[in-house]
């Protein structure tokens, strides 16, 4: 039996379709401003990729902010559920996960069975989300999937005042007019938002067993200025953007496996 999970976050879309909670199929396009439309295009790329139909499907979850909008969803589950949900079910040991997404993030402590036991959130401002380094890399004439590689260089980061995305886009420019080499300016990016992050975790409880997730944990510059700001080590599942529509589609098996019932 097949089931299907779609994340409609800000940024980007995702689906994860699988079977006896195997995974079968996944994609991700950018979200645009149309998510019914964009909600329809993932689903139909899964199915396209694993030779199946809309009716193979026993049951559908949607999550994100977007998720209310998808038509064809049997439920909507926040994304701190599913993105708990999914990190459970790849690392069962992770006690707390941080998902550093497009346009927000999030610290989340689990308890042994993955069940989410405190939460914080910050979806107010885009500091040191997705889309406040892809403002700094081009403030810096960069691009953003270098950010990393760039940062790896630096002998001197600079020391950032704000990770508030307006004032540290001046900061930036200021920086590079002072002459300070590029890669001490994204090294201290970096820092700012492991800084940022940490202060946002210590709200529910660092436990060990930490896991980054979302886009940002591809950025192998920020993965390192986490793991030196909380003196430990982070683990970053594979395709990290994807564990909010597997846990999704984790709900929708568990949900069919409770009641007996498609939906």
């Amino acid at each position: 039996m097949y089931f299907l999970g779609i994340d409609i976050g800000a940024v980007s879309a995702k689906a994860v379709l699988i079977r006896d909670s195997d995974l079968i199929a996944m994609t991700i396009v950018d979200t645009g401003p149309h998510i019914v439309q964009v909600a329809d295009a993932v689903l139909h790329s899964v199915l396209k990729d694993a030779q199946i139909t809309f009716d193979d499907l026993k049951g559908i979850v949607a999550t994100g902010y977007g998720r209310i909008s998808v038509p064809f969803a049997g439920k909507k589950i926040t994304e701190i559920s599913c993105h708990a949900r999914g990190v459970h079910h790849l690392l069962p040991e992770a006690k707390t996960v941080i998902d550093i997404g497009g346009q927000d993030s999030k610290g989340i402590r689990l308890d042994e069975e993955g069940t989410v036991q405190d939460f914080v959130m910050n979806d107010k401002c885009a500091a040191g989300t997705g889309r406040f380094l892809e403002v700094m890399a081009k403030a810096l004439n960069v691009q953003i999937d270098d950010l990393g590689t760039i940062a790896q260089t630096s002998r001197d980061p600079c020391l950032m005042s704000s990770v508030c995305t307006v004032f540290a886009e001046s900061e930036v420019v200021s920086l590079r007019a002072e002459g300070r080499k590029r890669e001490d300016i994204v090294a201290g990016l970096h820092n700012a938002i492991a800084s940022r992050i940490s202060g946002m975790i210590s709200q529910v409880g660092c436990e060990e067993q930490i896991v980054l997730t979302g886009g940002v944990a591809q950025n192998k510059g920020v993965l390192k200025a986490l793991e030196d700001e909380l003196q430990r080590k982070v683990r970053v599942p594979e395709a990290p953007q994807m564990t909010g529509a597997l846990g999704a589609a984790l709900f929708a098996s568990a949900d069919l496996k409770n009641d007996g019932t498609d939906y």
